[in-house]
């Protein structure tokens, strides 16, 4: 790979990581809502009785909320798989990048 190949490799795996990135942040802030409505249902359904109507529609809305918090920690498991897989390969760029230079000047 030549070293302008590997400039432009380089680019493109830094915007990819900025992406990433990015979605990373917006996933661990949703799912720092999601936990607040977690405890918001469960703060209100500490005064009900557990055999109400009300009671079980807001056990059922927390079972959903917790689901919907498993999906996003599995993306967000996702992201950084792909996130360390980037970060190994900008290494090999880098490393590339390096050897081409040292070629070039030798």
């Amino acid at each position: 790979m030549g070293l302008l190949v590997a400039q432009m490799r380089l680019a493109q795996i830094n915007s990819y990581r900025s992406d990433l990135e990015y979605q990373i942040q917006l996933i661990s802030t949703s799912k720092l809502e999601l936990s607040s409505q977690i405890n918001d249902i469960v703060g209100l359904g500490s005064d009900m009785d557990p055999d109400s109507p009300e009671m079980k529609a807001l056990e059922k809305k927390k079972e959903r909320l917790y689901q919907a918090e498993k999906a996003l920690d599995q993306r967000l498991q996702r992201l950084q798989q792909q996130l360390q897989m980037i970060e190994a390969e900008e290494q090999s760029v880098k490393q590339i990048m390096s050897s081409a230079i040292q070629r070039a000047y030798s």
